[in-house]
């Protein structure tokens, strides 16, 4: 018999729920944040985010047809990745950043690896890590027509004051999809109420992330000075779109917590003494390469013979 074929005995547990739903849910909570990033930067956000759709769909398409595989376009994650790569990139960066990032989040990260649900870190915050340090002036360059002053965390990492409603609304510089807190709230919401994802890891990751700048960030338990982390520098897309990935997560609930705390001390560790303000994309890329790590030691062991005693 084939190694392939897993052979169990009754009741079969079968759901309704596929990949392709998954991930259009995924998308439909990201139009919140989407909308927001257009209507804050205008036409250049449209365009980079549809550029680099496009290539994230159009990568897939070619590799898979010129592979002789399936095409699987239709279950709408090279659609997930093209758009959470495009929230991740400022609205200043030309149309060929999207093209060459939605180029390598789907043939380098994804595809090359066996495609979906055997990439080994988000295809998205891989494509954006490999830009920071492939083009690290574009992909820093924040300036518009209507901000032109640093970033809010990086304002903040210089001792300057910053407007927290302004950064809870989204009326500041930042990438196209991490500015507004409260249209990254409602699209999370909207996951969690299809059950698509949970707070263990984004709970987990905020909660960790607020003690150890409570601890360390020199302010104690400042309000403004932990609202303004919270809402600023895409923690809030990271914790709730991308480190809640299924591929890269690891898949015990125990590892899960583990992963959060994790990924909340390291995001703060980047920001309070690393030269950056941010941090989240490279705390994720970091935890998804160590999450075989927490789930060998989450996973639970069986009961009987060479297992736990009862």
């Amino acid at each position: 018999m084939s190694d392939l074929m897993k052979v169990s005995s009754n009741p079969h547990i079968r759901s309704k729920v596929t990949t392709s739903s998954i991930m259009l849910a995924v998308v439909i909570a990201l139009l919140p944040a989407t909308g927001f990033g257009i209507y804050n930067f205008g036409l250049d956000a449209l365009i980079l985010i549809l550029v680099t759709v496009a290539s994230a769909v159009l990568t897939e398409y070619l590799y898979e047809k010129i592979m002789h595989k399936p095409v699987t376009i239709g279950d709408f994650s090279a659609v997930v990745t093209g758009l959470l790569l495009a929230l991740n990139l400022p609205s200043t960066a030309p149309w060929w950043i999207g093209v060459i990032g939605g180029v390598f989040a789907i043939l380098v990260v994804k595809m090359l690896f066996g495609g979906l649900g055997q990439n080994f870190m988000n295809p998205a915050l891989g494509a954006r890590c490999f830009l920071l340090i492939s083009y690290t002036s574009i992909m820093c360059n924040f300036q518009t027509d209507t901000y032109t002053g640093a970033t809010p965390l990086a304002a903040l990492k210089a001792g300057e004051n910053v407007n927290i409603l302004d950064m809870v609304v989204g009326r500041t510089a930042g990438t196209i999809g991490e500015t507004s807190m409260i249209a990254i709230v409602i699209g999370a919401c909207f996951l969690i109420l299809l059950g698509v994802i949970d707070l263990r890891i984004p709970g987990s990751y905020i909660v960790s992330f607020v003690i150890f700048i409570t601890l360390f960030g020199g302010h104690g338990f400042d309000s403004a000075f932990i609202s303004a982390h919270l809402a600023g520098g895409g923690l809030m897309l990271g914790a709730f779109f991308m480190a809640t990935d299924y591929v890269t997560r690891p898949v015990t609930k125990k590892g899960q917590y583990v992963y959060g705390i994790f990924l909340g001390i390291l995001t703060g560790i980047f920001r309070l003494f690393g030269p950056s303000a941010e941090g989240v994309s490279y705390a994720i890329i970091i935890g998804n390469l160590i999450v075989p790590l927490f789930e060998k030691v989450t996973l639970p062991k069986a009961f009987g013979r060479g297992g736990e005693k009862a």
